[in-house]
């Protein structure tokens, strides 16, 4: 059972999520709609550099941006947050013109654009601070219990254009990328990637990560702190995966003994989800002082080392470990459509109580998150909105779909292969809804669009109504959906039958049966029942 810590913490994640009831806005519009003006170029590399000054909360410093043109262009948009002032862009040697409507930045180029090119911005500022993160995004300026500074950075939602400029939306990632930060001597700065250099001065260090894989833009972070460093490693797909923890000085004796479970969890996901993703990245657990984030090979934890389940596993490290699948490899091109990382994420816990126990135990797990679905608004969003859902409906009924969709297929083997065929073929792609329902009906040939559109797209589950007629039983299911079928196990006088049932009345049995001892089965399947007077 999740532990009441956790259950408080996820009753203020919930609160402090958008509405999705709110009034989208212009500046929305420009952050979440992939425009003419962001289409017209794909991104290939990033060099981030940026000195970060903890004392006054300020940083300085630049982009390089190499991109390849899709089509000859004159102009294209950038992302920077308006409280972020830029000292100037420059573009093979020349200055480029710019404008800014709010955190938009509209570059005009000195020619027309129609093959690779390289630009630099330039920028500084005090960047926003982030209140509660990670759910609200922005810097980390915080203090150990030593008075050092600890500083960490979480935008997912909010955006990686808060404190560094980019084409801030997710359907573009870089191939690779550099971050170089400056940082005050006597701490450690720890990023996405492997380090690649660093250079020690009387009062900074200058150190440099480098990301070998594509990454989303919401991944990109850095921490910076008095860390200590200790390492493992294991095999991974027959590879060598080195795993580096990064902890408080004087928390290492405990992270030693809690990141035991890293191993036994990378294990479960690889059986379930094939090889770790960023092997030559490695992956990374850095100690910081908000709850968690995926952070790509460089997962931020700040669960104080506790164990959220019976069973002895933290569920920080848990549900982030699963995004390196679900939302680092396999990427969402717009908010609306987070449900795949979170959904998978959270499946994946369930998955992960099944490797270490048994199917009961995941069952329980399972049923254990039911309360939390509010079936209030649908799973999937609006698009071109930067979206952010105001519930945890994208987790939980996500994972409920998923496992109602496996007790639909009833072939653990056929069901498994597709998830494991997911990663694969969806790997360092853009993913949508749309694109994932196509996916699955032609790997199961046969058509679940209806099933997944119900689930999805509509906030109310299926209702199954049944009713009694003589000798005869005989049902129906109720969604928004026209042409809904699904199977049913209805329990008759102890004997289990499974039906399908569509829109219409239809008859599911036919006999003598005591009414008393007519049940459906709806334990691990996600829907309602009414019984007809």
């Amino acid at each position: 059972m999740i532990n009441k810590c956790l259950l408080l913490a996820l009753f203020l994640f919930s609160s402090y999520l958008k509405s999705t009831n709110a009034q989208y806005t212009h500046a929305d519009t420009l952050r979440g709609k992939l425009s003419s003006l962001r289409s017209c170029y794909d991104i290939h590399y990033y060099h981030l550099t940026i000195d970060v000054n903890p004392k006054r909360q300020y940083i300085a410093g630049s982009n390089e941006i190499q991109f390849r043109a899709l089509n000859t262009f004159d102009s294209l948009q950038l992302d920077l947050f308006a409280n972020l002032n830029i000292d100037s862009i420059v573009g093979m040697n020349n200055q480029l013109k710019y404008r800014r409507d709010g955190n938009a930045v509209f570059v005009k180029m000195h020619c027309e654009i129609g093959s690779s090119y390289t630009m630099r911005i330039y920028y500084q500022g005090k960047p926003q601070r982030a209140i509660n993160p990670p759910w609200d995004g922005g810097f980390v300026w915080e203090k150990d219990i030593n008075s050092k500074d600890w500083v960490g950075v979480a935008c997912q939602g909010t955006g990686a254009s808060c404190w560094w400029p980019c084409k801030d939306h997710q359907s573009d990632e870089p191939d690779s990328m550099r971050v170089t930060v400056s940082h005050p001597a006597g701490l450690s700065c720890v990023s996405n990637g492997q380090k690649e250099t660093e250079r020690v001065n009387k009062d900074k260090i200058q150190v440099t990560w480098l990301i070998t894989y594509p990454i989303n833009n919401y991944n990109v972070t850095l921490n910076i702190a008095d860390y200590v460093h200790f390492s493992d490693t294991i095999l991974s797909g027959g590879k060598k995966l080195a795993l580096d923890y990064y902890v408080l000085r004087y928390n290492e004796e405990k992270a030693r003994l809690h990141f035991k479970q890293v191993p036994v969890i990378l294990g479960c996901y690889e059986r379930f989800f094939g090889p770790y993703p960023f092997i030559r990245d490695g992956y990374k657990l850095v100690e910081t002082s908000y709850w968690g984030m995926e952070h790509q090979s460089c997962i931020s934890y700040g669960n104080a080392y506790l164990q959220s389940h019976s069973t002895g596993f933290d569920y920080i490290i848990l549900h982030e470990t699963a995004h390196e699948w679900w939302g680092n490899q396999l990427t969402v091109t717009d908010n609306a459509d987070m449900w795949l990382h979170e959904g998978f994420g959270t499946y994946a816990e369930v998955l992960y109580v099944e490797c270490i126990i048994d199917a009961v135990a995941a069952g329980k797990y399972l049923k254990d998150m039911q309360w939390q679905i509010r079936n209030e608004h649908p799973v999937v969003g609006p698009y071109d909105i930067n979206y952010e859902a105001d519930d945890n409906d994208m987790y939980y009924k996500g994972a409920w779909i998923l496992h109602t969709f496996r007790n639909i297929v009833q072939n653990d083997v056929l069901f498994l292969g597709w998830v494991k065929s997911l990663q694969k073929d969806f790997a360092f792609r853009d993913a949508s809804t749309s694109a994932f329902i196509e996916y699955t009906n032609k790997y199961f040939g046969k058509d679940y669009t209806a099933f997944f559109k119900q689930y999805l797209y509509h906030a109310a589950i299926p209702i199954l109504e049944y009713r009694f007629d003589h000798q005869s039983i005989s049902a129906r299911w109720i969604t928004d959906i026209k042409d809904f079928s699904m199977p049913v196990d209805f329990i008759i006088d102890n004997k289990r039958i499974r039906v399908t049932v569509g829109n219409n009345y239809s008859e599911v049995y036919h006999g003598k049966y005591v009414k008393n001892k007519v049940m459906v089965d709806n334990d691990l399947v996600l829907f309602s029942t009414i019984q007809a007077k």
